[in-house]
């Protein structure tokens, strides 16, 4: 591991993202679970990995 990120978005921690190689590229470790479904999913940077969270939190947690 060269180094990780937390995750939160609005108070709420989703997880870590974890830069795996020198390029940038980071894998998302989750820990919320509403984002399971992305846990060691693998993307070019930060902030695709923050907007892919935040997308996916906002379908799962949508209110009823």
């Amino acid at each position: 591991m060269l180094g990780s990120t937390v995750i939160e978005i609005n108070g709420i921690f989703f997880g870590v993202a974890i830069l795996v190689s020198t390029t940038g590229a980071r894998r998302f470790y989750a820990a919320h679970e509403s984002v399971r479904a992305l846990h060691n999913e693998t993307v070019a940077d930060i902030s695709a990995l923050r907007r892919r969270v935040a997308q996916h939190a906002r379908t799962v947690l949508k209110p009823v």
